[in-house]
């Protein structure tokens, strides 16, 4: 069974709404956390409806490493300039900015990834496992695996959230179609970092940017 409060608190932490919440519980037996994964799933599917949807507006956003060491443009479209002045928007905005500066990706989602960078990086997979001493039949499976692992590194849309390692961008980005009910996407951004290529010492960003935002 669940209470009110259950009821809640999940809202409070999903941004669904009372009767979603209600059912999640409902449909989870009350297991708290089910039903937190039950209403992330549901949004996914909800999300993904708008997908085809065109998204033409939005905002060039700009963040700025403290000292200004690194700096990012990004470009975040959604359907609507009225969308796109609001602070919900231009703070989702400035989340990813700093998700850029902090995770370093570079590309923004899998299908921007070279044919031919993947072709190597499997090459570079298959030639760790071989000297692992593993057997050829599970080498393939373990290369994939480890793509997966590759993607999540340097894909923006597949990178946990610096700010909530809980979710990936994607995630974020799915749930913030749901709460403002426009389609929202990244499209392309810039990365710059003051002396890159040249031999210095290597900050956490991560770190940094979290203990930013209070986390």
């Amino acid at each position: 069974m669940f209470t009110a409060k259950d009821v809640a608190e999940l809202r409070a932490r999903t941004n669904a709404g009372m009767m979603d919440c209600k059912k999640a519980l409902t449909e989870c037996d009350g297991d708290f956390e089910k039903a937190t994964q039950w209403l992330r799933e549901k949004g996914i599917a909800a999300a993904s409806k708008k997908q085809g949807r065109i998204a033409s507006e939005g905002v060039v956003g700009s963040y700025i490493h403290m000292g200004g060491k690194i700096g990012v443009l990004v470009e975040v479209n959604c359907e609507t300039d009225f969308v796109a002045r609001t602070d919900a928007f231009q703070a989702l905005v400035k989340d990813i900015a700093m998700q850029i500066a902090a995770a370093n990706p570079q590309y923004v989602s899998r299908e921007e990834v070279p044919a031919d960078v993947l072709e190597k990086e499997k090459e570079i997979l298959r030639a760790q496992a071989k000297n692992e001493g593993k057997p050829e039949a599970i080498i393939e499976k373990m290369v994939e695996g480890r793509v997966v692992k590759f993607y999540k590194d340097f894909c923006l849309l597949d990178q946990e959230f610096v700010k909530d390692s809980s979710k990936t961008i994607q995630t974020v980005l799915n749930e913030a179609t749901l709460t403002i009910g426009e389609k929202i996407s990244v499209r392309r951004f810039t990365r710059y970092e003051m002396g890159e290529g040249l031999e210095k010492r290597q900050d956490n960003l991560a770190e940094e940017v979290a203990k930013m935002s209070g986390n």
